[in-house]
């Protein structure tokens, strides 16, 4: 490819345009492992968050509030350089970003859930109760095939700002697409100015968000439609 690339831009652009779209894969592995790791995570916090469970339910929204509250930047900065500096241990970028991104990911997964659960009515729930289902059978039977249709589309438009917010972990060291820009756009080469590297980083980034922001457009009309 990345002959086929400086046959058509030349030299240094093809190579350039070459690596950015290799790095890019580093990013899209950085985002599945954040939303899948994180996805995880947020089945277990929503489950507690609507348990009927005082001290359960506390321990989730404390979970919830906190990372939340925390930008991804400082949890970047906190996990992949703090800690390492305090415990006198390097630590991997690729495993400071992933568990930076899953609970940054986690917490903001399990409020959109928890939302789409709540906007089931209070009714079924009742109803539930009449036919003498306990709390799991309620979700299995009732709940969960309902909150399918109004997580889904959110769920999806969340996966953009998780692949947005991969650009941040250029901080630890991370190799992907905007470190490797960055460095680009700061070399001597000529050609590599920033106002030919960033355009071309954003191209790319659009090219990862664009089709995800159509398809959750599409299944919000579509559940739309059928309510």
């Amino acid at each position: 490819m990345q002959e086929l690339l400086i046959n058509i831009f030349d030299k240094p652009l093809g190579i350039i345009i070459a690596q950015l779209v290799s790095a890019t894969r580093f990013t899209v592995y950085l985002s599945l492992i954040a939303f899948v790791g994180g996805g995880i995570i947020a089945l277990l916090i929503t489950f507690l968050r609507i348990y009927p469970s005082k001290i359960l339910n506390f321990l989730s929204f404390s979970y919830v509030w906190l990372f939340q509250s925390l930008p991804l930047l400082m949890l970047l900065f906190l996990i992949g350089l703090g800690i390492p500096r305090f415990v006198g241990q390097d630590f991997d970028p690729w495993y400071a970003a992933s568990i930076s991104l899953i609970v940054f990911t986690s917490a903001y997964l399990a409020e959109v859930w928890r939302g789409a659960i709540l906007a089931i009515p209070k009714g079924q729930w009742e109803g539930a109760a009449a036919l003498n289902l306990n709390f799991l059978q309620t979700l299995r039977l009732i709940i969960i095939p309902q909150v399918y249709r109004y997580s889904i589309a959110p769920t999806v438009s969340f996966l953009i700002q998780i692949i947005k917010g991969t650009s941040l972990a250029y901080i630890i060291g991370f190799q992907d697409l905007m470190l490797l820009g960055k460095r680009w756009a700061n070399s001597p080469v000529i050609g590599s100015e920033p106002f030919i590297i960033f355009p071309i980083m954003a191209v790319l980034y659009f090219c990862l968000c664009y089709p995800l922001a159509i398809y959750a457009k599409q299944l919000e009309k579509k559940y739309s439609i059928e309510n």
